[in-house]
């Protein structure tokens, strides 16, 4: 007799759902099983449901066992069928499990033991399904831990990106890589040797943390795969400075936001990416990649000392008010630890305000996969020559010192200084008669 092996594999359960979490096999190797019968169920953070057998056979193997996440299309079991010995696939739809109105409402109040997953109590805000159950777990989230995580799905079900969102506040990354991974301690840095240092007596060791590890290997990956190059200039900032001092105080009434520096700085660097658009780009592998939206990254300093980038998104679609109300939001928000990954994702360009501490100018690091990072320096009042009706003159002025590091793999040097000379007009030809 021929027999064939049927691959089973997990099927496409709606809209957005990508895996799912094996909770029970009604079924075990060498188990005969007849068509539309049920082999066991699974949940997503949106529903749970049962997988019937669309063929009848012999349980071959058991590819995912119970508690792993197979994601949609890959083989969770194999039947052996009689017929060619060749493998099979069927389409499946799968509906969800349906129960009873009573299980249902003992399901949305019963709280789960993170440790068992079983019921232990007559009543709870919310039902945590087995996917976020397991989710939890793997990422070390106690139960006082999950009552705190806000739920967004049905009756306030706790999704996964619920749970996503809340490790990354809880543990956040700074430059919107995987919030799962911490790199390990590297014993060497861009290939050399790293020499082991001996602390003196009086010294203190300090192990560096979640984020200052994630910082420390951005850095150094910038650096090793990106040729940095810096340029500078001087910017006149007076007429901006001066039309912010008159209507600072209007734009708070106005807007309920302080209007500092940053919004004018992201202003003019959003028109200047769209003159050049050479520097919005990434590099990967030997392509260059064009990057048609303008999302721009700024560096805001964390009260332990660490430092993340949020994302403004489409920054050359906002308005002023726009990007004083965003730049405003989300620097609270991560100072206070309020972001979720994808406010820290998909930046194009990133602005560094060192100013802020007083410092002239610096060189900063490229934050990866971007091609170019401006640095903004502390704003000064120094003696400038100034063109008059009679000629040049030396008047005092308000001047800052800009610094722009990009990647010459992809930026050279006329592109990168052009761009820079661009960002300084825009900053220099500011508009002194624009109303808030």
């Amino acid at each position: 007799m021929n027999m064939a092996r049927f691959e089973l594999t997990l099927p496409a359960m709606g809209e957005g759902i990508i895996e799912a979490a094996i909770t029970r096999w009604h079924v075990v190797k060498g188990q005969q099983v007849k068509t539309d019968q049920v082999l066991l169920e699974v949940a997503t953070d949106k529903v749970d449901s049962e997988i019937p057998s669309p063929v009848e056979g012999t349980v071959f193997r058991i590819v995912y066992n119970e508690g792993e996440i197979p994601r949609v299309g890959e083989v969770i079991a194999i039947i052996e069928t009689e017929g060619d010995n060749n493998e099979e696939h069927v389409e499946m739809h799968v509906e969800p499990v349906v129960h009873d109105k009573k299980q249902v409402a003992v399901e949305l109040h019963a709280p789960v033991n993170l440790q068992t997953g079983h019921d232990h109590s007559e009543k709870e805000d919310t039902y945590i399904s087995p996917l976020v159950r397991l989710l939890a777990q793997q990422r070390g989230i106690q139960a006082n831990e999950l009552k705190q995580v806000k739920g967004t799905g049905l009756d306030g079900r706790i999704t996964r990106d619920d749970l996503i969102a809340f490790m990354a506040v809880r543990n956040p990354t700074p430059f919107g890589g995987d919030w799962t991974t911490v790199p390990e301690p590297q014993n060497s840095q861009n290939g050399l040797a790293v020499p082991e240092i001996t602390p003196d007596e009086d010294d203190e060791v300090v192990e560096m943390d979640r984020m200052r590890k994630l910082i420390a290997s951005h850095m150094i990956r910038s650096k090793r795969v990106a040729p940095h190059v810096t340029s500078f200039l001087e910017a006149d900032l007076t007429g901006m400075a001066d039309w912010r001092a008159k209507n600072k105080d209007g734009f708070f009434a106005k807007e309920m936001v302080r209007l500092t520096f940053t919004p004018l700085f992201v202003e003019a660097v959003s028109k200047a990416i769209k003159d050049f658009p050479g520097v919005n780009v990434a590099v990967s592998g030997e392509n260059i990649i064009l990057r048609k939206n303008i999302n721009v990254g700024v560096a805001t300093a964390l009260p332990t000392g660490n430092l993340i980038v949020p994302v403004i998104r489409n920054a050359d679609l906002e308005n002023l008010s726009g990007l004083a109300r965003k730049i405003t939001d989300l620097a609270e928000r991560a100072r206070n630890g309020g972001l979720v990954p994808a406010e820290i994702k998909g930046g194009t360009f990133t602005i560094t305000n060192i100013g802020q501490y007083n410092n002239l100018t610096g060189t900063p690091i490229i934050n990866q996969p971007e091609s170019a990072i401006l640095a903004v320096g502390t704003i000064v009042k120094k003696p400038w020559a100034v063109k008059t009706e009679i000629g040049y003159g030396i008047a005092v002025r308000d001047i800052a010192m800009l610094s722009l590091t990009y990647d010459h793999r992809v930026i050279d040097g006329a592109l990168g200084g052009s761009f820079l000379s661009r960002v300084v007009w825009y900053l220099e030809n500011f508009d002194t008669n624009r109303e808030i």
